[in-house]
């Protein structure tokens, strides 16, 4: 997944398919940086357990958000 201009690290959930417990639909989910994954075509998200597992970058859209939301995101976890 290629990364946004400004450096995302948000992704929005487009499916969840044999994810349906750990993933929810339209909802936004941080990723952590693992190349040796993105290789794969994983990506590190922290789902709602609040752990971090990898994923097929297929059920996530990357997203572009705004400095301030990113900010305000990063301060609410």
């Amino acid at each position: 997944m290629k990364k946004s201009r400004n450096g995302s690290k948000y992704v929005v959930c487009i499916k969840n398919r044999g994810y349906r417990v750990s993933l929810v639909l339209r909802r936004l989910y941080k990723i952590l940086p693992d190349r040796q994954a993105e290789q794969h075509g994983l990506l590190r998200v922290i789902d709602e357990s609040g752990e971090d597992y990898l994923y097929p970058q297929s059920l996530f859209m990357a997203l572009e958000l705004p400095r301030a939301a990113e900010k305000a995101l990063a301060q609410a976890t």
